[in-house]
């Protein structure tokens, strides 16, 4: 689902299918299904931090998260569902010196989105099954 933000190659540089899979509009979720792992309660939770190095305000960094948080919903489907705990905690170091204007927050609260669904993009293309893992990665389908 991330596949428009790919910068080069990082998800495997496959672009699109060039066919949807039949079954990406199944809703599969661990903890009910055991078609990918069975049953497991909280499986379905994602957490995840986004920092930034600009100056931010608590309402600012409460909106950095907002915006981060809608990377699940363009890396992870379904997203939001009442069984999962997905998380975004959002850091600002300041240290750049840089207050947010209205187009700086614009710029960094649209890339947070695309960020965060790179990142979870790039973990599940470099996840690698741990000895007797229960659940399926990307390299193993």
């Amino acid at each position: 689902w991330a596949a428009p933000f790919e910068i080069g190659d990082e998800f495997g540089g496959l672009g699109y299918p060039a066919q949807m899979p039949e079954d990406a509009r199944e809703i599969l979720l661990k903890y009910r299904d055991r078609r990918v792992g069975g049953e497991v309660e909280g499986g379905s939770t994602t957490i995840a931090v986004i920092a930034t190095d600009a100056v931010l305000t608590k309402a600012a960094a409460k909106r950095l998260a907002i915006s981060a948080h809608d990377g699940f919903a363009r890396a992870i489907w379904p997203t939001h569902t009442p069984a999962d705990g997905d998380l975004v905690f959002a850091l600002a170091t300041g240290r750049s010196g840089i207050e947010l204007g209205a187009d700086a927050a614009i710029d960094l609260f649209a890339a947070s989105g695309a960020t965060m669904a790179r990142a979870i993009s790039r973990g599940v293309h470099a996840a690698t099954p741990a000895a007797g893992d229960l659940f399926p990665v990307w390299s193993s389908r």
